[in-house]
Parts: structure tokens; C-alpha cells; sequence
């Protein structure tokens, strides 16, 4: 070989040799592009994660508050149906004056009382039946036990004392009952 020709042969060499080193090496300018992309996409992600930080902090406060109206006003439906009845009590008081018939009275009160009753019957209120049944501690308040009357009241209820009650089948008073042993 020639001297010329061994100088073209390690000039391709060097060629070669600093090919792969040039495409290694990024321009100054794609790496800056690169960190501005990137802190782009963190502003973004940032700028999402706060909207919905507060978002939902705004849903939190949102329904803590309706859930204070709530219970401030959870009875008001039944306080506008039991107005009725309060009416039926002014008038009866106002007319007992008048009246000296002590049966139109009881029949006035007696009417009063079933239409209040009603009110409560569809909201949802229901009467125990606790008489004969046996005595049950999720329904019934044992005040007393007294011998039964008979054999097949053991163990029952004898007497109801005070009634009980349910608002959509949960208990909301127990019955007090007497218990036969």
C-alpha cells in the first residue's frame, strides 16, 4: 500500500470512529426543547391536580352544608301536615266554651285524634302489637313480671303499659310491658 492510499484508509477511519460520537451528541437545541416539554407537562399535570384538589374540596363543603339543612329541616314535612290538627284544636277549644253536651266534646276529640294519628300513620309511624305476643328485648321494655294468668301466657306479654313504636320499621319507643312467668 501506498502512502496515499493509507491516508485515505485512516481518514475513513476517522470518519467512521467520529460518526457514532456525532449521533450520540444531541444539539443544544433539542435538550432545551426536551426540559421545556417536560416542565410544560408538569405545569399541566400541577394545574390539574389543583382544579381537581378544589373541585373536590368544593363538593366536600358543598354537601357538609346540605347535610346541615337537612337536619335543620328534616321534620318540616311532618310539622306542615300536623298543622291541621293543631287548627282542629283551636277550634275545639274555641266551641267548648259554648258547648255544655260533654258527648259532642268526647266525639270532637275523638275525631281530632284519628286524624292526627293518620298524619303520623303516613308518614310512616306504626303501633306494636305487643299484647300475647312472646316478649321480645328488641321490642319490648320489661317493667315488670307477674305470674301468668294461664300456662300459654308464659313468658308473654300480660299488659301494655305504654305502646310502642316504629317509623318505617325501626324502633323509635319500645313498649313497656308486664311479663308473665
Amino acid at each position: 500500500m501506498s502512502q496515499k492510499d493509507s491516508e485515505i484508509v485512516n481518514e475513513q477511519n476517522e470518519e467512521k470512529v467520529q460518526q457514532p460520537e456525532q449521533e450520540n451528541i444531541q444539539p443544544v437545541d433539542e435538550k432545551v426543547s426536551l426540559t421545556d416539554e417536560l416542565q410544560a407537562k408538569l405545569i399541566d399535570l400541577n394545574d390539574k391536580y389543583l382544579r381537581l384538589y378544589s373541585d373536590f374540596d368544593n363538593f366536600r363543603k358543598r354537601t357538609a352544608k346540605e347535610k346541615v339543612e337537612l337536619m335543620k329541616s328534616a321534620g318540616e314535612d311532618i310539622f306542615v301536615n300536623l298543622l291541621p290538627v293543631i287548627d282542629d284544636f283551636d277550634r275545639a277549644i274555641k266551641s267548648n266554651a259554648e258547648i255544655t253536651d260533654v258527648k259532642v266534646i268526647n266525639d270532637g276529640i275523638n275525631l281530632i285524634y284519628n286524624k292526627f294519628k293518620n298524619s303520623l300513620i303516613q308518614k310512616g309511624l306504626e303501633e306494636m302489637k305487643s299484647m300475647g305476643e312472646s316478649f321480645n328485648t328488641d321490642l319490648h321494655e320489661a317493667i315488670t313480671s307477674i305470674p301468668a294468668p294461664s300456662e300459654d301466657l308464659k313468658g308473654k306479654v300480660v299488659d301494655e303499659l305504654e305502646k310502642g313504636y316504629l317509623i318505617n320499621g325501626k324502633v323509635v319507643r319500645f313498649a313497656k310491658v308486664v311479663i308473665g312467668n
